[in-house]
Parts: structure tokens; sequence; C-alpha cells
């Protein structure tokens, strides 16, 4: 079922019409001249009056007659339309939904948890009416589902290559949330403007065991870094001997030179050196 715009006019046009056949009435009842005529347009001034109805700024009324959907007006201010249509007020505005912080299993079955929030509005009255019961709660409990199948379609953190993560990839993430979000409430008349992780973490029980993960991938990068340029230095310091001149070293002293400089560059505390006071060899 789809949208379709509903019969009204300006209530203030009809109200200018009733004003005016009010007096009529009124006159003919001061002259004493009760006619047909004059119980006819008593009678359909009376009949019109329920016809009168408000819409507000980013609302909509949703008519029906003896239950068939007959048109949605979304124009705004005093308006009118047939007595007899029964009216729905639906709110045009934009929502946010918040949900709860839920434990799932992440791509590689670490339990995490994680929310969202979820900023949406109606976009089709009629689906949002006549399609499912309650679009609220349609809307509340079909996020949170599609937070769930998006959080276990990838892993908490990047541990190699250029994979997506929901830590290291928020943009990403959100742009697949929202899409899955918006298939699931397309046929509800809701439109999806932005969906986002508001929270994430590991679950307390291998939170713990996790940051220590963190800390000694950590560790291991800075320390890989470490040890490049110190392979770099030793590669320098070697070249520029040799070229200068300065000393001629065998392959045994080359090799100690390249440990001892190692260790220097790559210990993690000052080392103390021992100054060889004796004869080189």
């Amino acid at each position: 079922m789809n949208e379709k715009i509903g019969f009204s006019i300006s209530g203030y046009v009809v109200f200018t019409i009733l004003l005016a056949a009010a007096v009529f009435i009124v006159s003919q009842a001061a002259m004493g001249n009760i006619e047909i005529l004059t119980v006819l347009v008593f009678i359909l001034t009376v009949s019109a009056m329920p016809g009168f109805f408000m819409v507000q700024p980013n609302q909509a009324k949703v008519m029906t007659f003896f239950g068939s959907y007959v048109g949605t007006v979304k124009a705004g201010g005093l308006r009118w339309t047939i007595p007899l249509f029964m009216r729905r007020v639906i709110s045009l505005r934009i929502r946010n939904f918040e949900s709860n912080q839920m434990k799932v299993n992440d791509n590689h079955g670490n339990p995490i948890e994680i929310a969202t929030v979820v900023v949406w509005s109606v976009d089709d009255t009629a689906e949002a009416v006549f399609e499912v019961d309650d679009y609220i709660s349609f809307v509340n409990i079909q996020s949170e589902s599609a937070l769930r199948n998006m959080a276990t379609s990838y892993p908490y953190d990047q541990h190699e290559g250029d994979d997506i993560a929901l830590r290291s990839h928020p943009q990403e993430v959100s742009e697949a949330l929202k899409i899955e979000i918006q298939q699931r409430l397309g046929k509800a008349g809701v439109i999806v403007h932005e969906a986002r992780i508001s929270h994430l973490a590991y679950a307390p029980e291998i939170a713990n065991a996790m940051l220590q993960r963190q800390q000694a991938s950590a560790i291991i990068a800075a320390r890989r870094l470490i040890v490049d340029g110190a392979v770099g230095m030793v590669e320098m310091a070697l070249k520029q001997l040799s070229e200068k001149g300065i000393v001629e070293l065998d392959e045994e002293r080359k090799a100690a030179m390249v440990s001892n400089l190692l260790v220097v560059l790559c210990s993690d505390k000052s080392t103390q050196p021992v100054v060889n006071t004796g004869s080189l060899y």
C-alpha cells in the first residue's frame, strides 16, 4: 500500500462559507421565514462542522472511510475534509532511537558489548500505519536485530591486512549498519538518516585478556620498528667505516660489532659500556 494525497481544502475558505450560511439562517429566523431551504442550509452547516481539523508542522493526517484508506493530508494549517473520514495523526519529525547494550559474538567468536543510535523518520504514512501493527516498536526491534547481525559479520579489532573491523573502521561499519536497517524498515515506510555505533567494548569476562593482547601487539609493532631502524644504522656504520678506511675489521669483529650495536640500539634499558684498554685482537 502506497501513500496518496487525500481530499482536503483550506479550512478558512470553508469557515467563511459556513459563517455566511449561519448569517443567512439567523436572518431568516429573525424574519420568521423558516422554509425548507433554511432548514437544509442549517443541516448542512451543522454536518460540516466536524470536518475541520488542524495539521501541525511536520505532521500528517491519515484518513480512512469505513475501513478503506482514502489518502494522507500533509498540508499544514486549518483544513477541512469530508466529516465521515476518520483521521489519525502521524508525526513526520526526525526521531532518535538508542538501543540497549547487547552482548554478541564478533566475527572471531569474541563476546563484545555493542549499542547503536538510529536517526529515522516516517516517509510513507500509509505503509507505516497499515503495513505493520506498531511502526515505532517495529523500528526498535528491527534496528537491534540488524545491529546483532552486523556485529557478527566483522571482527572487533583489525589483526592483519586491510580487513574492516568494528573499532578501526567506524565510517564503513556505520554505512553497512544503515543499509541493513533500511532494508528491514523499508516495508514500514521508514527512512533511516543515520546509524552509528554508540557503545563498543569487549565483554567483561575477556576484557583483561584482550587488553593484554592489544598491549602485546603494540609492543611487537614498536619493537619491529626499532629493529628496522637499528639494522639500518648498523649497515650505515659499517659502510662508512669501510669507505673512510678508519679501521679494518674481519668478519668475526664485524659480527661482534653488529651484535654490540644491536644490543645498544634495541635495548629497552640503558646499556653500560665496557671500555677495552688492551689490544683490539
